[in-house]
C-alpha cells in the first residue's frame, strides 16, 4: 500500500469553518475518495498549518488520476478555495507529495 502526505494552510480566521466543512463533507466526496482507493485519511492542524496523510490501496497514481478527472473534486476545491491556500502540482492537479524520510513499521 502506498502512502501520501501533503501540506497546506488555512487562511487566517478560517479554522472553525474548515473544520465545519469537513464535519459535513459531502457524501459524494467521501464516495469518490473511496473509489480512488484512499483510506486511513487523516488531516492534522497545527494552528493554521495543515498536514494530510492517507493510504492508497490502488496506488498514488490511481488516486491522483481518479481525483484529477473528477468533477466532484473540482467542486470541492472551489468550495474550499475561500478558506484554504494550497499549492497544487501542475502535473497531477493535486497537492505536491511530501518526501518520505523515515518509517517505523
Amino acid at each position: 500500500m502506498e502512502r501520501m502526505a501533503w501540506k497546506g494552510r488555512i487562511r487566517p480566521g478560517c479554522k472553525a469553518e474548515y473544520i465545519r466543512r469537513h464535519d459535513e463533507i459531502w457524501p459524494e466526496m467521501k464516495a469518490l475518495l473511496k473509489q480512488a482507493g484512499i483510506c486511513n485519511y487523516t488531516i492534522f492542524a497545527n494552528g493554521e498549518e495543515l498536514f494530510g496523510y492517507y493510504e492508497c490501496e490502488k496506488g498514488i497514481a490511481f488516486a491522483e488520476k481518479t481525483q484529477a478527472e473528477s468533477e466532484i473534486v473540482d467542486r470541492w476545491n472551489a468550495y474550499m478555495s475561500d478558506i484554504l491556500d494550497l499549492v497544487m502540482d501542475p502535473e497531477t492537479g493535486a497537492q505536491p507529495k511530501l518526501e518520505p524520510v523515515f518509517r517505523l513499521d
